[in-house]
């Protein structure tokens, strides 16, 4: 009988054991998954939050563990940032039984966060936030290109449309110019065959936004043909006090490029950091750098300033056909641009703040 008790209580302890190790096993899998985890009981004290979790919140376990809200959001550890998502995620939660938020943390990634509760859940809230950066950036990407698919459409149905009314315009105005001479008007003739040649332009932008043609690509070294670039545009940055600098360390490394196209998106990119440049004032002494690095089969062309730089709305966009922050801009010279990179099987990237400045990344295919 006494041994049968025994029996009882060690096979008991096992038991007891065996759930203990599989219960720790799952809680280390849970503190380091990948996804943010943390939950709520059915009093608002936070019971469990994994590492990840608390690493987006930009708080320590210890110091939130068994807190309700309320506690959570008087913790000095936590940013503004994070005080005002964490108060929005639990007003559509609650107010407006909202189970999906999307959102974006200090660093531009972007999170899926996830509730449950009900009947399932005992009266516990489970939030789950799973870093979706990747998808968003195909999901853009895509957009982008349907974007630019949509340009191409408009572009060419309209481009002949204009252009043949503005070719009999301009014919007739230069038949028109020696009468306007005699009567002392050459000057209105020479704005409008001007504005004639900018409309030109413009259509000549749609057209090769919506379909730059194929790259006639040749193996050329980096650094003289930026060395080109910088060269057409030193008298303009010298007018605006601003000095552009080429590191010349990286003489060997050739590139396989249009060189044409190339050099339209490498000016295109410095005119804006001079424009950037100028919005901040006539004492700020403008600084343009342009770097290059070799990365395993690719170049990098670093090209930054110190102008004014972007928010993150801005930045959103900043490849979007038509859309420009300049009074005078198309919207379209950046939108080429990121086609003509992406035609020669190459990758384009901004990064910039307000007040610090922008650098793009221009990543193109090393010739061998």
């Amino acid at each position: 009988m006494l041994s049968e008790i025994q029996e009882t209580r060690v096979g008991s302890l096992q038991t007891f054991q065996s759930t203990q190790l599989v219960k720790d096993k799952y809680e280390n899998i849970l503190e380091h998954l990948d996804s943010g985890i943390i939950l709520f009981n059915r009093h608002g004290m936070l019971t469990f939050i994994n590492v990840q979790m608390a690493r987006l919140l930009g708080a320590s376990r210890s110091s939130i563990m068994g807190c309700s809200l309320t506690q959570i959001l008087r913790q000095s550890q936590l940013s503004r940032f994070n005080k005002r998502k964490i108060l929005r995620i639990y007003k559509e939660t609650i107010f407006y039984r909202k189970r999906h938020h999307e959102l974006s943390d200090e660093n531009g990634r972007y999170w899926l966060l996830t509730v449950t509760y009900g009947d399932q859940m005992d009266g516990d809230f489970l939030l789950s936030a799973k870093d979706v950066s990747e998808h968003k950036q195909i999901e853009q990407t895509a957009y982008q290109n349907d974007k630019l698919a949509m340009l191409g459409k408009i572009s060419a149905s309209i481009a002949h449309e204009i252009r043949n009314p503005l070719t009999a315009i301009r014919g007739f105005i230069q038949l028109l110019r020696p009468h306007l001479l005699q009567l002392g008007k050459d000057e209105y003739t020479r704005i409008i065959l001007m504005e004639i040649d900018r409309a030109n332009d413009i259509i000549c932008e749609f057209l090769n936004s919506s379909k730059p043609s194929a790259p006639q690509t040749i193996s050329v070294p980096v650094i003289p043909l930026l060395k080109e670039v910088v060269l057409l545009t030193e008298s303009e940055a010298l007018l605006k006090g601003c000095q552009i600098v080429l590191d010349e360390g990286q003489l060997s490394l050739n590139i396989l490029v249009d060189v044409k196209q190339i050099k339209q998106v490498i000016l295109n990119l410095i005119k804006n950091a001079l424009d950037a440049i100028g919005d901040v004032g006539h004492y700020h002494v403008g600084m343009i750098k342009l770097e290059v690095k070799e990365e395993r089969n690719n170049v990098d062309i670093h090209i930054s300033d110190n102008g004014k730089g972007m928010d993150h709305n801005t930045l959103t966009r900043l490849f979007d056909p038509f859309f420009t922050t300049k009074l005078s801009g198309t919207g379209l010279g950046l939108s080429v641009s990121y086609r003509i990179i992406k035609n020669h099987g190459g990758t384009i990237s901004v990064d910039s703040s307000v007040g610090e400045g922008t650098k793009f990344v221009i990543s193109l295919p090393k010739a061998k």
